[in-house]
């Protein structure tokens, strides 16, 4: 496993970070979640393969995947400074009427449950999850900074939102002398790349890292050339058919499966393989809930696509609309 800085920080993570929505309590969220039990082996696999940037949320299976995520990391690795863990902050974990968003009193209250919940006294990455339409960005940007410099973050991320809103957010912590945001964490993949358009040049410009949520596209591109290959997550997932299903998916997925039956590979090895190959790409956050999950991600960190490879991957693609 390579393991590389994180945007223009001096922080240094996996190339692969798992994505740690799938553990949690399948009793106050999806079925297919693993609990601790289930977990467990898995996320051990990543560790032993050199995993050790993880990712959760607050809101995952209402705050039981950052009790999961705390558990299984402490369990697994000798000491805390051995891993890079990351949260977000913006959906409703409790009901009240300022357990969302992103003011001042969310944050803080917030980064406070985290913090129990996962059993640390720190997150390395602390992320927006979602711009907030009905709070001022100063408020917000104020409100991060304060929990950097309070040691309870050591660096600040967001994730899918508009270019501009980034960027107007980067402005005013900079103008504030505010810590600004050193991660991305945007949609991005082989049947989705509008991202191309606005964000991630932005993001190159700033020296912000990217790290993707759903590089294989919630499973599409990993069942390229084998579509009727139905996953429990799969049947469940309702924002499939809202996210996907673009004019050129299929001719993109055929060329995936292609590129995979011509290196003998799997198409999940090939879908990442391509991701982690686009420029600012830092670490793309898998989901698994098998072995063959890890150690597909593995394998593809190892695996170098030709030019012509990701030529053809990508030739298919047409613009659609914009799905955060």
């Amino acid at each position: 496993m390579d393991y590389v800085r994180l945007g223009s920080t001096g922080m240094r993570v996996s190339r692969i970070c798992l994505g740690m929505m799938s553990y949690g309590d399948p009793s106050k969220g999806p079925d297919w979640v693993l609990d601790a039990e289930g977990g467990e082996p898995l996320v051990r696999r990543a560790a032993d393969a050199g995993i050790t940037f993880f990712d959760t949320a607050d809101t995952y299976s209402v705050g039981a995947s950052e009790e999961v995520t705390g558990r299984l990391l402490r369990e697994i690795f000798p000491r805390r400074e051995d891993y890079v863990l990351a949260t977000k902050v913006f959906f409703p974990v409790e009901q009240a009427t300022n357990d969302r968003g992103l003011s001042r009193k969310h944050i803080h209250a917030a980064i406070d449950a985290s913090l129990t919940r996962l059993g640390t006294d720190y997150v390395d990455l602390y992320q927006i999850h979602r711009w907030d339409d009905h709070t001022p960005i100063e408020e917000t940007m104020q409100a991060l900074n304060d929990v950097v410099r309070s040691g309870k973050a050591r660096y600040l991320g967001a994730s899918s939102m508009f270019a501009w809103q980034f960027a107007k957010a980067q402005h005013v912590a900079e103008v504030n002398g505010w810590t600004k945001f050193v991660s991305m964490q945007n949609h991005y993949n082989l049947l989705y790349r509008e991202e191309e358009r606005e964000m991630i040049p932005l993001c190159l410009d700033q020296g912000v890292g990217l790290i993707p949520w759903s590089p294989l596209a919630r499973g599409l591109v990993a069942r390229a050339g084998s579509p009727d290959l139905a996953t429990t997550r799969g049947d469940a997932d309702g924002r499939i058919e809202e996210l996907y299903g673009g004019p050129s998916d299929g001719a993109v997925l055929d060329r995936v499966a292609e590129v995979a039956t011509g290196r003998g590979v799997s198409p999940a090895q090939v879908g990442l393989a391509w991701l982690l190959a686009q420029p600012g790409v830092t670490a793309p956050i898998i989901g698994a809930t098998k072995d063959l999950h890890v150690d597909d991600a593995v394998a593809a960190e190892a695996l170098t696509l030709t030019d012509k490879e990701l030529t053809s991957l990508a030739e298919p693609y047409q613009d659609r609309p914009i799905a955060h």
